[in-house]
């Protein structure tokens, strides 16, 4: 028989992807904005290759957790959850889904648009998408790339209340859900 904890808590396959996933995004951003603090246009194109690559990683990453989550689904939230928090809950996972691969494969575009190819981490190049150039529509689609980055931080926020929130007013075990310990 399964233990009730283990049936109420995530698989590590997706723990393992949603800490490393977050963690990216945390610091891809901070890369973002250290770019736009960069002391000069070199040291500014350094920095955004590196946050276009993990922005690339991150794509990948993506895309393996969804095919992880094929395959073993989420469990059941919590007993007890509001009709509008499993609502809210529901709507920000598809809108983190939604940012963690449209942000990435917009970038690609732009920079595609914009005749610039990527560079991964020194290993290898990514080409651009075939695509014509439009350096116009780059520049507005690296606007919206900026805009939905900003909401992915907030999201981030909300997020990270609603686990708190979860743990330490509901006490409905949160955190412990998408931990190897405590109890969920």
């Amino acid at each position: 028989m399964i233990d009730d904890d283990v049936q109420r808590r995530y698989s590590a396959g997706a723990m393992f992807f949603h800490w490393v996933i977050a963690i990216a995004v945390i610091w891809n951003w901070r890369l973002a904005e250290n770019a736009h603090h960069a002391a000069d246009r070199a040291e500014r194109m350094a920095i955004f290759a590196d946050h276009k690559a993990l922005g690339i990683t991150i794509l990948v990453l993506t895309l393996a957790r969804l095919a992880w989550r094929i395959g073993h689904p989420a469990p059941p939230m919590p007993a007890g959850m509001a009709a509008w928090e499993k609502a809210l809950a529901k709507t920000t996972h598809v809108i983190f889904y939604v940012l963690l691969i449209g942000l990435p494969i917009g970038a690609w575009l732009a920079n595609s648009m914009a005749g610039r190819d990527i560079d991964f981490f020194g290993l290898f190049t990514i080409p651009p998408l075939p695509v014509g150039e439009n350096g116009g529509l780059a520049e507005t689609i690296f606007g919206i790339h900026g805009t939905a980055g900003g909401l992915m931080i907030w999201l981030i926020g909300l997020h990270i209340l609603g686990a708190l929130k979860h743990t330490f007013f509901d006490k409905r075990g949160g955190l412990s859900r998408m931990l190897p310990f405590g109890k969920a």
